[in-house]
């Protein structure tokens, strides 16, 4: 307003607006102040999307908490929403399926150990699938084996084909130095997982073997909600040209999944941090929560 009228005195504006010159005066700074915030923010919040390029705005207000707390500024979650938008910052998600399940084999098919059962502790039950990868000269195929309680992922492997040898490498993966007695392996009833191969050394390890009964996605749910996370938060957003380049990559991405990415279905927390400490966490599915309460006491 003062800019609008030049000639006419400051004094004179606040009488006529019936502010005293403190209170106007305060109101400039506040608004100054917020606006550094606001762009301390985004450049953290720049920083966070260059490892984690399409995290959503809820998992990123989790991550912000500590520099929140450290730059002492309040920001509600909303606030960042708004600030994400005016910003042109909130993701939008693009779908697209492509069929990894070659079901129609000759190999024996296991019935569902888990219908109605969901597990209570790291290392109860683990969920196999495959997804697939664009590269610039067709497609490679991710095979991941994740903890249904943690949901950090346990093994990894990249091929170019869809053959049992890439399944199985993620199978040795999640093996090595983990308590794996007594664990439910569940998965489709793709060709890969059936192979005798694939379930010997199940059997050999004394896991459990359960699978789908139909081609519904709801059946593997986790499985399936990892390979949307690697996928479009993460590999769809680089050029990759080879397999070697795939698989540099997916190695950092899991180590960044696992150990920095929260989740909002383990109160906000990492799969790591869930998995090794066995922390008790209540099961939240597709609804807006508040806080975990590590960062609730934080802010008090």
């Amino acid at each position: 307003m003062k800019d609008s009228y030049p000639s006419v005195s400051l004094i004179r504006l606040c009488r006529l607006l019936g502010v005293t010159r403190q209170a106007y005066y305060q109101f400039y700074w506040h608004i100054e102040e917020l606006q550094v915030e606001e762009e301390l923010v985004l450049n953290e919040v720049k920083e966070l999307r260059r490892m984690h390029p399409a995290i959503g705005t809820r998992k990123l207000y989790c991550m912000l908490q500590s520099f929140l707390l450290d730059h002492q500024i309040k920001m509600g979650r909303d606030a960042l929403f708004k600030l994400m938008s005016v910003n042109k910052l909130l993701v939008r998600k693009r779908k697209r399926k492509i069929n990894t399940t070659q079901s129609y084999h000759w190999f024996k098919r296991y019935p569902s150990l888990i219908k109605s059962w969901y597990p209570d502790a790291p290392n109860q039950l683990w969920v196999a699938d495959i997804t697939y990868l664009p590269v610039i000269n067709g497609f490679l195929y991710i095979s991941l084996i994740t903890d249904a309680y943690s949901h950090k992922i346990m093994g990894y492997s990249i091929g170019e084909s869809l053959e049992a040898v890439h399944t199985t490498k993620a199978l040795q993966m999640a093996l090595k130095n983990e308590d794996h007695r007594n664990i439910i392996h569940h998965s489709d009833r793709g060709i890969q997982y059936c192979s005798s191969e694939y379930v010997t050394i199940l059997q050999e390890n004394g896991i459990r073997i359960s699978m789908t009964e139909s081609g519904d996605p709801l059946e593997n749910p986790i499985a399936e909600r990892i390979n949307g996370i690697l996928k479009e938060e993460y590999l769809k957003h680089y050029h990759i040209t080879n397999y070697q380049e795939a698989t540099n990559l997916l190695t950092c991405i899991v180590d960044r999944y696992n150990n920095k990415r929260p989740h909002q279905s383990i109160n906000m927390l990492t799969p790591e941090t869930v998995h090794e400490q066995s922390l008790l966490v209540n099961r939240r599915w597709g609804k807006s929560s508040s806080l975990p309460n590590i960062v609730k006491q934080q802010q008090d």
